[in-house]
């Protein structure tokens, strides 16, 4: 009987070193799998870098991935100019040589003129409006055809909502007050203000400043007041005008290359479209945050001079405006057609009960009457 425990020890031990033995071998096999799971994207922006609102938003969008896949998927983000120019993002994503980018569709109305109705449409919907259209009315559905042949996929990623007018040197007094004028504006907005005689220059952010100084540029709009006070327009420009009736949602796009996309594990796609739904609110709510408090200090502490512009602009901007939006839609091609239709069809509808609800709301709340605050 003396001999059965240590027996019973032996065995135990060559069973324990078995199995310890088969968990090590399971850890070589297991730890290179993990390794190769893990995958890098680069992603281009049109922004300066860590420029308030977009550049910040593409790293934040970022980072939270990182930290939801648990670093299985890591995406490195490049400023603009870093890896690419500003305006090349859309080549470097097709071509491979960067995996996705952060910037805005109406930057790429050479690819299709139809992208442009993603960002924004002057005299168009709000945020909440174009919203509604692509969640609910096809037209994310529209903008996967646009972008399907360059193999590519968008998403929205936030909204700087509602916009100023811009920047200028010289009053606005009337419709005939632009033209001559050089202005940088891009998208629709810019078509419509070309057929009253003013000449539109496109350039992106970090170079509009030094455009605006030397007067190579004689006015610019930009986004708001969050980002124009950054920039520090008010040093140069006299005027700051509203409303931005050329942006009145302007959309942020995360587009990426479709097979790398179709490529990822069902997990991590899952979660990487959660973290562009999540960074979309925490993009368009920042901006309404701030915006406010940046307006008060371009009146109150820079001395900036606020003005409407008048009537007769908007009223001859709007149809100008209305004058493209029907050449886009009668000289494109098909999905462009088919997609400026259903634009139209979705701001009929939102505007018949925006005119009743968030309109007729902000007009109650002008009336005269008491009111903390």
């Amino acid at each position: 009987m003396t001999g059965a425990p240590q027996t019973l020890k032996r065995r135990q031990f060559l069973k324990g070193a078995a199995l310890a033995g088969t968990a090590a071998g399971a850890s070589a096999i297991v730890t290179p799998a993990i390794a190769q799971s893990r995958i890098e994207w680069k992603m281009v922006t049109t922004w300066p870098k860590n420029f308030p609102g977009q550049g910040t938003g593409a790293v934040r969008f970022a980072n939270s991935v990182e930290a939801a896949t648990d670093g299985r998927l890591k995406i490195n983000v490049f400023a603009a100019g870093e890896l690419v120019p500003p305006f090349e993002s859309f080549d470097a994503v097709t071509r491979g040589a960067a995996d996705l980018m952060h910037a805005t569709p109406y930057y790429w109305p050479n690819k299709s003129k139809a992208l442009m109705i993603f960002s924004t449409v002057p005299f168009g919907m709000t945020t909440s409006e174009a919203e509604a259209w692509m969640q609910h009315g096809g037209g994310q559905q529209l903008w996967d055809k646009v972008l399907d042949p360059f193999n590519l996929k968008g998403y929205h990623a936030g909204s700087t909502g509602v916009q100023m007018g811009g920047w200028f040197n010289k009053e606005i007094t009337s419709a005939a007050s632009v033209n001559g004028m050089k202005m940088r504006i891009p998208g629709l907005g810019g078509e419509a203000l070309k057929k009253m005689g003013l000449t539109v220059v496109n350039l992106p952010g970090g170079e509009i400043f030094a455009a605006l100084q030397s007067g190579a540029i004689d006015a610019t709009e930009w986004v708001g007041p969050w980002n124009d006070l950054t920039f520090g327009f008010y040093k140069i420009a006299k005027y700051y005008y509203w409303p931005g009736m050329h942006e009145p949602g302007t959309q942020i796009e995360v587009t990426v290359d479709k097979k790398k996309l179709n490529a990822l594990p069902k997990d991590l796609r899952a979660i990487f479209e959660a973290c562009v739904y999540q960074e979309s609110i925490k993009f368009t709510s920042e901006f309404n945050a701030r915006n406010g408090a940046s307006l008060q200090t371009l009146v109150q502490t820079h001395n900036v001079q606020l003005k409407r512009f008048p009537n007769d602009f908007l009223q001859v901007y709007g149809e100008k405006c209305g004058e493209v939006i029907q050449e886009l839609r009668d000289g494109g091609d098909a999905v462009t057609k088919e997609t400026v239709e259903s634009f139209l069809k979705a701001r009929r509808e939102q505007s018949g009960w925006g005119r009743i609800a968030e309109q007729g709301f902000l007009n109650a709340r002008l009336l005269d009457y008491k009111f903390p605050g």
